[in-house]
């Protein structure tokens, strides 16, 4: 069989490594003095280990709310001796500098810092720690790092933390930091370096860069670059505002095989590329394998017209990359294709022939799949605009490169778990890239990434865009069956969307059914791990509203449904509701909308479950309620369902027997004469709109001479639906052992003959079935209603 789409399992280092992170005291360490986590003695990593586990450590913080960070963490590889790291990743606000210093004895020969801003100068002395052993640095987005602490504002005790956070602490440049001495560095990225440090002072000792990145760095002065022509073979210029002397600079750069000269939107560019720059580019820079020119101004001079390209072209315009068949006309000048050419934003992108072999822009699928792959890292600006440009295609179009679309935007909303753009764009294309139409290409490992980045969008953002894309896009997933491996979780968000007391209607809407979905169809202990989360609560308080606005929609018959299922054999779930003023609210519900069989239907199921829990069938035996559900046993509403859940309410409270019943009005002998007429009203071949799991409930009413009418009821019951479900409650009745307890009513005197007659039928079509298995393959009738 296929493997579907990205279905690769974990390797055995994954697995391993994320293990011994959730139990860091099972396996590595223990607790020593002052609760401080310390490495065992025994133990010895080498680099290949300790680098795993540090990099697995900070994608696990940004990835999984349920990994708690442990303080002291990077404290375990302060010794070199029993720790080796050498390539180290590490990004956001959650890095300070004493974690940095914690490291400060490794020698380092990779050390990649993505938007650290709660770094300061503090760390840059310790980065001169590595000076004789790194070769690859990133201090990308670290804008704070340069920035040594002022005088901090007084406060009771001197605590790090908020010292970390003043904004009184980041005034004073430090401007001695110097690269000297770091002899080995050949990349470097300093991308967003402040405008106030002197780029070439900083740089003059690195006398040996092959790669530079100074996204974003405005250089007063250019020259100095010139100083790597004969090693530089990276240099990104990313958001630099070119001009004609720092372009002739750069073609000096002979040995360059990467260049990027981009810019995040045309909008803001005042340099123009020429067909003449372009064409400087390429004849100076012979040995570019990679360029990126995106966002500029393109003048229409640089491309080949329609018109000569269909002269030159007589075999038809099938995209080439041949340099000599180029549509743009300085990329003829090539000697063999470019490995990648960054044209975003950009008209080039639209040309017929580009001799590339991996191109970003907007023209196709896979120019948009380019950009966002290219772009997410250090240019989430970018990358939104493409995750944007994706949900078009997925929505309007279709999308034919599936597994690959669906691992760069969960990768995205993983790298910029913080960035609202790229959340609200990337959860808008994850509900159409996991719709009916691609779900049979998707493994499980798969939408189960989605799931995961999905829950940490509604975790970080309360906006209304990102709460509804992500709940819509968990609509596209079987449920429970598919959330249940995050089942906790995602109804503690659920409930979290629905506590304010004005949400946003289809949000609102959307919650509510998921939420019902959620507790429909799982075991006991789901649903009493939710009722504990204050579900029931939070679904009497959105019916309270409801009522209050005199609405009932969607919102109020998806909440009652929810509390049918969620008080199933549950019986805390089923007191919860009666503590919250549950009856109460059914009452009221009743008066404010007598014509609602939905509603009706859902209420009496609930209430249904609280009778089947003998301690609280009291609580139901007041006249008001009797009289209530003896009126409900007319009804027609929804078939035959209301008066069916109204009766098998009265049929449970009859079961305690007389002794039970402490009013004389109604008399109880006048409610069970009217139960009785009711089921005659019935029509047995009756589809039903409801879901039994189990029997049991039923069953109990069989062998019992104390409530003739509830015998009927249960008796009743059972015979509709192995009559019309045959398949589905034939097998569960004979496994309930329902057939033992059928005998025992035909023994019995008390039990009514017709109850008798109905036992007779229903025992004679399990045994048709047990005869004729096959029919359980013959398609079972759909079922989509509830039983709690």
């Amino acid at each position: 069989m296929a493997s579907k789409a990205g279905d690769n399992p974990d390797s055995l280092m994954a697995l391993s490594t994320a293990f011994c992170l959730r139990n860091l005291r099972r396996t590595m360490c223990y607790q020593g003095d002052s609760n401080k986590l310390c490495l065992r003695s025994d133990v010895f990593l080498p680099s290949e280990i300790c680098d795993k586990l540090v990099n697995t450590y900070m994608e696990l913080v940004h990835t999984d709310s349920n990994f708690e960070p442990q303080d002291g963490f990077f404290q375990l590889f302060s010794d070199p001796q029993s720790t080796r790291l050498t390539r180290v990743q590490l990004r956001e606000d959650f890095i300070q500098d004493k974690d940095l210093e914690a490291i400060g004895k490794q020698d380092l020969i990779e050390l990649h810092l993505t938007y650290c801003n709660r770094l300061t100068a503090r760390s840059l002395k310790t980065l001169t720690c590595f000076r004789q052993t790194l070769v690859s640095l990133c201090l990308f987005g670290c804008n704070r790092i340069f920035y040594k602490r002022g005088p901090p504002l007084a406060r009771p005790e001197d605590d790090e933390e908020d010292e970390e956070e003043s904004p009184a602490s980041r005034q004073a440049l430090d401007k001695s930091f110097s690269f000297q001495g770091f002899n080995r560095l050949r990349l470097l990225n300093l991308g967003g370096l402040p405008g106030e440090m002197d780029a070439e002072a900083l740089l003059k000792p690195l006398q040996s860069l092959t790669a530079l990145d100074l996204s974003g760095v405005q250089l007063s002065k250019t020259a100095f670059l010139t100083q790597w022509k004969e090693r530089l073979a990276s240099l990104v210029l990313y958001n630099v505002d070119l001009s004609e002397e720092l372009v002739s600079i750069v073609v000096e750069l002979g040995n360059l095989r990467h260049l990027d000269i981009s810019r995040e939107s045309r909008r803001a560019a005042k340099f123009k590329m020429t067909r003449k720059i372009l064409t400087a580019i390429v004849q100076s820079l012979v040995n570019l394998v990679s360029l990126d020119i995106s966002g500029h101004i393109m003048l229409d001079n640089c491309t080949v017209s329609q018109l000569e390209e269909s002269h030159t072209h007589t075999q038809g315009r099938q995209p080439s990359t041949e340099p000599s068949k180029s549509s743009i006309y300085p990329f003829q000048e090539l000697k063999r294709p470019l490995q990648f050419l960054g044209l975003y934003d950009t008209t080039l992108c639209n040309v017929t022939h580009i001799p590339a072999y991996k191109v970003t822009g907007s023209k196709n699928e896979d120019q948009v799949l380019n950009a966002i792959e290219a772009y997410t890292e250090f240019r989430p600006e970018l990358a939104h605009r493409a995750i944007n440009q994706l949900f078009d295609i997925a929505r309007i179009q279709h999308c034919s490169q599936l597994l690959r679309a669906l691992q760069l935007v969960i990768a995205a909303l993983k790298c910029h778990k913080y960035d609202k753009s790229i959340q609200v764009t990337g959860s808008a294309a994850l509900f159409y890239l996991t719709n009916t139409e691609y779900r049979s290409d998707q493994s499980v490992r798969l939408r189960r990434e989605v799931i995961e980045v999905v829950l940490n969008g509604m975790e970080q953002y309360q906006e209304v865009t990102v709460q509804r894309n992500c709940c819509l896009t968990l609509c596209n997933f079987s449920i429970p069956e598919e959330l249940e491996f995050q089942y906790s979780r995602v109804n503690m968000l659920l409930l979290k969307i629905l506590e304010p007391a004005r949400q946003d209607e289809s949000i609102q809407r959307i919650a509510v059914h998921l939420c019902n979905a959620l507790v429909c169809q799982v075991d006991n202990h789901h649903k009493e791990a939710v009722g504990k989360m204050g579900f029931v609560k939070t679904m009497l308080n959105l019916i309270q509203k409801k009522l209050q606005d005199r609405m009932c929609d969607q919102v109020m018959e998806f909440s009652w449904s929810a509390l049918w299922n969620i008080t199933d054999e549950t019986p805390d779930n089923c007191q919860m509701f009666l503590n919250c003023r549950g009856m109460s609210l059914f009452l009221e519900c009743l008066q404010e909308f007598p014509d609602k069989q939905e509603l009706h239907r859902n209420m009496l199921g609930l209430l249904g479950n609280v009778a089947e829990v003998k301690a609280l069938r009291p609580q139901l035996l007041t006249p008001q309620f009797i009289n209530v559900f003896s009126n409900l046993l007319d009804s027609k509403a929804d078939g035959i369902e209301v008066s069916y859940n109204a009766c098998g309410v009265l049929s449970h409270i009859m079961f305690d027997g007389p002794d039970a019943w402490n009013m004389e009005d109604p008399l109880r002998d006048t409610i069970m004469d009217k139960m009785f007429e009711a089921m005659q009203s019935w029509d047995i071949t009756s589809r039903r709109n409801i879901n039994y799991r189990s029997f049991e409930p039923i069953l109990r009413l069989l062998p019992q001479g104390i409530s003739p009418v509830s015998q009927h009821w249960a008796t009743w019951a059972l015979y509709n639906l192995v009559s019309v479900y045959p398949s589905k409650y034939c097998p569960l009745l004979i496994k309930e052992g329902g057939i033992c307890l059928l005998e025992k009513v035909l023994e019995l005197e008390t039990s009514p003959e017709q109850t008798k007659t109905m036992a007779r039928k229903v025992m004679e079509q399990c045994e048709n079935f047990k005869e004729d298995p096959m029919e359980v393959n013959q398609g079972q009738e759909a079922n989509h209603g509830q039983r709690g």
